[in-house]
């Protein structure tokens, strides 16, 4: 029988790993729905988040299924893969790939004028879906992480829950400050493609542990803000 502590420990654990977990969810959030129009950019990032939070409980009510898929499918190469290298596999080569779109975007706006003709309606739903499908990427190692944790079912929840309304709240002010920051814009969308070769060295059994990225991000934008400063003081 767990304890009171115990409980508390594994609750306050386990929601500060969400919210970690959850950083890279939010810069491709915020970069992603910057292509709507303004009216809908919260609605698709209070989607997107709900989402998250939606998938994640689903994936925490069948936590069984779910363990049994870091069990080996097939053997390529020597290297053994199972159903979540292969989601990471395809999560890491979406993220890239559309990292590198964004990222031309940005250096060819004409490109992204023409791209942005489609119907809104359409253009909102087709992003909506593309968070789903990185929701499910990045909710697997999060449950993951919380099963290994704890097993009460109703603790992981709140954990869960606690740490998608936090990135709810933050997700506006990130948004805000890329969109108002070009610079920091195309390093979110460097990590974006750090975070996707990431994802594909896990799936190929090569795991590189997250403090190295957050340390490699937060490096980058301490350096950017000396630039910033640097800038503001020459005008």
């Amino acid at each position: 029988m767990d304890t009171f502590i115990d409980i508390a420990l594994s609750l306050t654990t386990l929601t500060i790993l969400e919210l970690v977990l959850g950083i890279d969810n939010l810069v491709f959030l915020a970069i992603i729905t910057q292509k709507l129009p303004k009216h809908l950019q919260r609605k698709a990032r209070q989607l997107g988040l709900t989402l998250a939070w939606v998938t994640r409980l689903i994936l925490l009510a069948s936590a069984l299924a779910l363990t049994q898929l870091t069990k080996p499918l097939f053997a390529f190469m020597g290297w053994a893969f199972s159903g979540r290298d292969l989601f990471l596999l395809g999560g890491g080569i979406f993220l890239l790939a559309k990292a590198t779109q964004e990222i031309h975007f940005e250096l060819d706006p004409q490109a992204s004028s023409e791209i942005n003709i489609q119907p809104k309606k359409n253009h909102f739903f087709l992003i909506v879906i593309q968070i789903a499908i990185l929701d499910i990427i990045f909710s697997l190692d999060s449950v993951l992480t919380a099963i290994g944790l704890t097993q009460i079912f109703w603790v992981m929840a709140v954990a869960i829950t606690i740490a998608i309304l936090a990135m709810i709240f933050v997700s506006e002010p990130l948004s805000r400050f890329i969109e108002r920051h070009p610079t920091i814009k195309m390093l979110a969308l460097s990590f974006l493609i750090l975070i996707g070769t990431i994802l594909i060295a896990d799936g190929c059994g090569y795991h590189v542990p997250r403090g190295y990225i957050y340390f490699a991000m937060g490096f980058s934008l301490f350096i950017e803000f000396l630039n910033s400063l640097k800038r503001r003081r020459q005008r």
